[in-house]
């Protein structure tokens, strides 16, 4: 069984752990691991396992027979538990196969034994990739069998009837509760994995047209420049005329990739603005919103982190419906608005608000909330542009990437 190389205990910690203890690669445990829980999570179920001790007061009492069954079939049990969280997909149900086994063994002699079936039949689809149609059928075909074997034996009819109706009841709820948190994990991969390939590809973008842009121009002033030196002393004037034309041609250069610049400005804006719809829509939320507007790259990358945090309340907490989401860029300031109409009642230093209105006072703005309860929540942000970017205006960015 292959082991996972990272390690969640201390290393003294990790000298105490059995071999076997060691989860695999695609195990239970290294699940939670990659899901940023904490591996053994799972063994919370096993509180559940205060019916093997209570059983016995709903009839037959308790004996010394069940007790010396207890102190070897309760361990056993708890065994085959774990190995099914650290074991690999393929050898997983193997072991929820023996709680079910030990169950139907002990059932002539030790009612308590039903309870291993029940977590036997709970944890057959752990860490399995089959469908909840096919593990409701191996379900029902074990109860079939149990209900026979109960029949036969002489069990009351009550009990035949509840545990059939227990393990298909948690069942489902444990296997659609871990499908869910696969699920979700596997949204946030998809969200991270959005914003790399925007900024990816924006890297690449960038570098083709810059390359486009002054690679023909830098070669021409540098042809320029050298044939104004061989001019110099045998044709002054030419010399001279190469050399201005070499200027223009470097300040026209200049206003291109300040036009160019202008364009990138807006893409770091416009992938968050992707990444939100993707997070959005998986949520139900229907999004709206417009490209948005060149803009001041240091307001932009301010602007882009607000509104991520701004995007996530509403996935996480607002309940909503719709939201819209917009950008304008006046010649005296940048403003965006964030609306939805989810329940309202967002408190002002609530829900990551107080660490927006930080970005936005380090960008110089100021940003005002309206969010009055069961309406929904208005988020309003203005960013000035200095008239002049002399030299004070690079200072915003810094302070607001610090922040």
């Amino acid at each position: 069984m292959a082991s996972l190389p990272h390690d969640d205990r201390t290393p003294a910690m990790a000298l105490q752990r059995p071999e076997w203890l060691k989860p695999a690669l695609d195990s239970v445990v290294a699940d939670n691991i990659k899901l940023g829980k904490w591996p053994w999570i799972d063994t919370v179920h096993l509180l559940w396992t205060v019916w093997v001790f209570i059983t016995p007061m709903f009839g037959g009492g308790y004996s010394l027979q069940w007790l010396l069954i207890t102190l070897w079939s309760f361990p056993l049990f708890i065994v085959l538990y774990l190995l099914t969280l650290v074991s690999s997909r393929r050898s997983a149900p193997i072991f929820a196969l023996a709680m079910i086994v030990l169950a139907m063994a002990l059932l002539r002699s030790y009612p308590s034994g039903m309870n291993y079936f029940v977590f036997g039949c709970v944890m057959l689809r752990t860490n399995r990739c089959i469908g909840m149609w096919r593990y409701l059928l191996e379900v029902m075909l074990l109860n079939v069998g149990f209900v026979s074997l109960a029949s036969w034996i002489g069990y009351p009819w009550q009990v035949i009837a509840w545990i059939p109706a227990l393990t298909v009841v948690i069942g489902l709820i444990v296997n659609v509760e871990r499908s869910s948190s696969e699920k979700d994990a596997a949204l946030r991969l998809s969200h991270e994995e959005v914003r790399r390939l925007a900024a990816t590809a924006e890297r690449e973008r960038i570098g083709r047209d810059l390359h486009d842009l002054l690679g023909h121009t830098l070669s021409l002033i540098t042809l320029k420049m050298e044939l104004s030196r061989k001019l110099f002393e045998r044709d002054p004037l030419r010399s001279q005329r190469e050399l201005a034309e070499a200027e223009q041609i470097a300040r026209d250069a200049l206003a291109q990739v300040r036009s160019a610049v202008t364009g990138f400005r807006a893409t770091d804006l416009a992938a968050e603005l992707a990444s939100a719809h993707l997070l959005l829509e998986s949520s139900r939320v229907n999004l709206r919103y417009a490209p948005p507007p060149p803009m001041p790259a240091w307001i932009e990358a301010g602007l882009s982190m607000v509104l991520r945090e701004a995007v996530t309340n509403i996935a996480r907490h607002a309940q909503a419906n719709e939201a819209r989401i917009s950008l304008v860029s006046a010649p005296d300031a940048v403003m965006m608005e964030v609306v939805d109409d989810g329940r309202g009642g967002v408190s002002v230093n609530g829900n990551g608000l107080a660490g927006m209105r930080e970005r936005v006072l380090a960008l110089g703005g100021e940003m005002q909330i309206d969010s009055p309860k069961g309406q929904g929540t208005c988020l309003k942000i203005r960013i000035p542009v200095p008239i002049e970017l002399g030299s004070t205006a690079p200072m915003a960015p810094a302070q607001a990437l610090r922040a």
